[in-house]
Formats: structure tokens, sequence, C-alpha cells
């Protein structure tokens, strides 16, 4: 078998629009690792975001590794045991979000089990709650809540000011922390060098597995790295043109089943 590990994106990539893993590509997912390929779910999300998609796809039988926070954490699903975690310093993470107070955004922080905001009310609050499964607390202020590490910070922005906001944000920490797009509301601040391609290469090497033998499916910006990094890089048909200019296959969209058609024809699977 040509490929030995299968790399994959949550939210809009693995889930359609309605946020469900259709019955094609979960049929395809277990076909895949049936076959003796890993996956590894590579998102944005916190751990608890992942757990839904792990269980799904069965993960835990199949030996799957989670790579949360945009590459900050890596678990394999069969041990629970944490293989990598990159996190923000605290000191910085003071820094960033009082500077992030200048700003038209919403930040989101968390410990790996709990969101913390500063208004419960806020834009894209409950909606981030939902997706990942965990409560979310309303504190007064975040820097002086702040005890425990963060893997990233989440910003919620008005989609209409996303882009002016990403151009300057950042260049006060641009040597110690990257502003990355991952959504078309959602702005997040990761340590410099982590990417999920960073956290995929953990993988790999814990795996023995070659970037060559891997294939990754991915449709926003900060997929990027991850479909370079691929032997096999996939953008579906609803991804950014930025990652259909990089990717080896552009697919089918989300909704139209875009990793089983692409698994089927590299695999064979049903």
């Amino acid at each position: 078998m040509k490929y030995k590990l299968i790399a994959v994106d949550l939210d809009g990539t693995l889930y359609n629009d309605q946020l469900k893993i259709t019955s094609d590509t979960l049929n395809a997912m277990i076909e895949a690792q049936e076959m003796g390929i890993r996956i590894a779910l590579a998102s944005g999300r916190p751990l608890p975001g992942l757990f839904h998609a792990r269980d799904l796809l069965k993960l835990n039988e199949h030996h799957g590794m989670l790579v949360a926070y945009n590459g900050g954490k890596v678990v394999d699903t069969t041990t629970n045991e944490v293989l990598y975690d990159k996190y923000i310093q605290d000191d910085l993470a003071m820094e960033l979000l009082e500077h992030l107070k200048d700003y038209p955004v919403n930040p989101i922080i968390d410990d790996g089990k709990v969101l913390y905001v500063t208004d419960k009310n806020g834009y894209r609050v409950k909606e981030e709650a939902l997706n990942d499964s965990m409560e979310y607390v309303e504190v007064p202020s975040l820097t002086e809540h702040l005890d425990f590490h963060l893997n990233k910070i989440l910003t919620a922005v008005d989609p209409q000011k996303t882009y002016d906001v990403l151009e300057t944000i950042g260049m006060p920490f641009r040597d110690q922390v990257t502003f990355v797009r991952t959504a078309p509301y959602y702005i997040e601040a990761i340590p410099v060098g982590t990417s999920k391609a960073s956290g995929l290469s953990n993988v790999c090497k814990g795996l023995g597995i070659d970037p060559s033998e891997v294939i990754a499916f991915g449709d926003a910006e900060n997929d990027l790295e991850m479909i370079q990094f691929a032997g096999h890089g996939v953008a579906m048909g609803n991804a950014c043109d930025a990652l259909k200019d990089a990717a080896d296959e552009v697919t089918l969209t989300n909704n139209e089943d875009g990793i089983a058609h692409t698994l089927n024809h590299l695999l064979g699977c049903r």
C-alpha cells in the first residue's frame, strides 16, 4: 500500500455544512483503517472538539491520532498519551490578551476542558462551545483568570473585518506568534513554527511514516502547510483558492462526499 496515513481537517472537510459526517465518507474512512491506514484528525479546535469525530471513526480501535490546536497538541487515541504539546509562553500570553483589547475581536481561551470569555453572549461564543462540546464560563478578566498554559488564543471577528484585522494584529509579536485565519470569522494566535504540518510531522516521526505516504484533506488557509507537507494534498471543492492552487488534487465539496470520492480512486474504497 502506497499510503499509510490520512490526515483530515474537520470543519468544511470531514464535516458537511450541517456539521455531520455522511455515511459514505464515514464508511470510506473506516474501510481505509481496515486496510491498515492510520487516520489523524487535524483541526484548529481544542482537543475535546475532536472527540465526536474520533468516536464515530473508531480511531481508538485503529491507533488513530488527534492533532489539535492547529498542530499544538498531538494525542494517541489508543493510549491517550500526549505525544507533543506546544504552548504560548505564559508571559507572552498575558501580553497578547492585553494587546487584543485594542482590536475589534472577541477572545476565547480554554484550559482543555472549559472555554473562558468575558462576555458569554459575545460573538461566536455559544457556537464555539457547541462545536467543541465544551462548557463556557464568563470571567471578569481573562488575564486575571489565566493560570494555565494556552496552546492558542482564539478570537472571533466580524467576517467583514477579518482581513483588515489580520494585516496588523500580529505585527508586534511576529517573531513569537503567528496569527492565522481559520474561518471567515476566526483569527487564531499560535506559537511561531506551529501548524498542522508541524503536528503531522510529529505524528509521522512517531509512526515511522514518510510524508510521501500521507494523504491530507483540507479547505482553509490553516490547512495550507499540511497540504504541502503530504505526499498527496487534497483541497475540497469548497476550499479557498490558495489551497486549491497548492493541492495535488481538488476533489468534490464537503457536501458531496469529496473525501469518499478521492479515497475511492486512490485506495479503492467503496
